[in-house]
């Protein structure tokens, strides 16, 4: 009962006026960045960290969890009607919804895509709603071994899973930790791994290097890899209201709650988040599809809106672990504790009691979002059509011109933008090369963090290693690597092998369409 008193305190806070337009703001450059490809969450918060300082806490974490959920409906949209997905988690999306859209259903995969979305957004809010507050009063229970023990099951697993190489993972996050560990140390008082350079002293900022890698980094990556011409979108037929036919509603509404029950829970352990959800509802939809098992590849709805209903499920998942223990299961959710961070908010078990009144406006926000993004993208899908024929060049010139001001606008030093620069071309290699940028964020965020608690275990025990892992809270966390790891990566061989069967599809696909032009 005082959870569901504190949920309508946090609605009445977001029913503000002013609130209310920072939530419509959030969702609608959320959907925006979406929509177009190359542009995603993570990178749209990075950009705009620097730029909202001057907003109070509540109103800066309403329009970045708005963002967030924006961009899980908008990548649909790109899928859909051009088959280039904007975020990762919406590839198969492209498969099916593309070929909807080509067959004169486009209409019809983008209103399951967004009906879907909302009706897995709505559920897995309400299952932070119930679940976050009791993880949060388990987790406060837990000692400074406890604390470590979770820091290396964060570190060992999202620098294994989150990419496609788990050495290249290992390396990436080693360089975010040496990165994280940059300055002077608060103990001692001595200067490491500075260089002998003085603007080095105070730490490098996380947000400097957030924006660096997620903005610049990626502009630079994407830009290079442009295709010149114009932008071909297949238009979508009008009459919003009649999209969907009963035959569609019968077909999706199973995919939508399956799709829910999967993504949930795997964006709750750092396994891949929603890249996994989708390609294993996918696969469960293929194999539960029965009679209409022989249109997928060929535009089956069920593989449109099982997936799009993990996405969505899988991203009010991920918010469990950041909340309640400060552990990023994502780039977007790195990126999330940076700006809880810049406020001087630490995500974590005492976040529930310390910033009560925040979060609960932040999960208010989140059923109240979904109502503003059902909007945004069934009526004024046209809108977003318009938005993907923005000339690509003019958009990445101008998040490197946002990107470079907000990071002067941080410390009004030059040397920020320099830093900037170096971080960008490093994270442009990065992509280049395969390297995922996630885990450096990650090991920079909970790197020094670590060192904390590490710190503070071994003066507890007067330096008695054993201490670390004694405790069953300890000995369970490391023997849980283990089994999450071994998870996470049986979960990455089925996703390679849905991506392999994707491809095969889409090569019939396109040998298909090319027998047909020839006859």
């Amino acid at each position: 009962m005082d959870n569901l008193s504190a949920l309508m305190e946090g609605f009445a806070t977001v029913a503000q006026p002013m609130y209310l337009l920072y939530a419509l703001f959030g969702v609608f450059i959320g959907t925006a960045v979406g929509v177009l490809p190359g542009i995603g969450p993570a990178m749209t918060i990075a950009l705009l960290l620097p730029l909202t300082y001057s907003l109070d806490a509540t109103a800066a974490i309403i329009v970045f969890a708005g963002i967030y959920y924006g961009g899980m409906y908008g990548g649909s949209t790109t899928s859909i009607l051009l088959n280039t997905p904007g975020e990762s988690a919406s590839i198969v999306t492209a498969l099916e919804g593309h070929k909807m859209a080509r067959l004169g259903r486009g209409a019809a995969a983008l209103a399951t895509a967004a009906i879907g979305s909302f009706v897995a957004g709505t559920i897995a809010t309400v299952l932070l709603t119930l679940v976050a507050p009791v993880m949060a009063k388990w987790a406060v229970q837990l000692g400074e071994p406890d604390y470590f023990a979770l820091m290396i099951v964060a570190f060992i697993t999202v620098g294994a899973l989150l990419g496609k190489s788990v050495s290249r993972g290992m390396v990436a996050l080693a360089l975010g930790l040496f990165l994280g560990l940059m300055g002077t140390d608060t103990l001692t008082g001595q200067q490491r791994f500075t260089f002998g350079v003085p603007n080095l002293a105070d730490g490098l900022s996380v947000v400097i290097v957030a924006v660096g890698l997620f903005a610049v980094g990626e502009a630079l990556y994407v830009a290079s890899r442009l295709r010149h011409g114009p932008v071909h979108v297949i238009p979508v037929e009008k009459g919003w209201r009649s999209w969907m036919k009963p035959e569609d509603w019968r077909r999706s509404w199973k995919p939508w709650l399956r799709g829910t029950a999967i993504g949930f829970p795997v964006g709750t352990i750092p396994a891949g988040g929603a890249d996994v959800a989708t390609f294993l509802s996918y696969a469960t939809e293929r194999k539960l599809a029965g009679k209409h098992k022989d249109q997928f590849g060929k535009g089956a709805i069920e593989g449109v809106a099982g997936p799009e209903s993990a996405n969505n499920a899988a991203a009010s998942g991920v918010l469990v672990p950041l909340l309640t223990l400060g552990l990023p299961t994502t780039a977007t959710a790195a990126i999330i504790i940076v700006a809880f961070q810049s406020y001087g908010i630490q995500p974590g078990p005492m976040l529930f009691q310390t910033q009560s009144s925040l979060v609960w406006a932040l999960i208010a926000s989140l059923y109240i979002g979904n109502l503003m993004l059902i909007v945004l993208n069934l009526p004024l899908v046209g809108m977003w059509v318009k938005v993907l024929q923005i000339p690509r060049h003019y958009l990445y010139a101008g998040i490197l011109l946002f990107g470079a001001l907000g990071s002067y606008a941080l410390n009004f030093s030059p040397i920020d933008v320099l830093i900037l620069l170096v971080i960008g071309v490093v994270g442009f290699f990065m992509r280049r090369y395969g390297y995922p940028v996630a885990p450096m964020v990650v090991g920079m965020i909970l790197g020094p963090m670590a060192e904390d608690r590490l710190r503070r275990s071994l003066t507890i025990s007067q330096g008695d290693l054993s201490y670390l892992v004694t405790s069953p809270f300890a000995a369970t966390a490391y023997v849980s690597i283990l089994v999450i790891v071994g998870l996470g990566l049986w979960l990455k061989s089925r996703e390679k092998r849905a991506n392999a069967e994707l491809s095969r599809l889409g090569e019939e696909i396109r040998e298909e369409s090319q027998s047909q032009e020839v006859n």
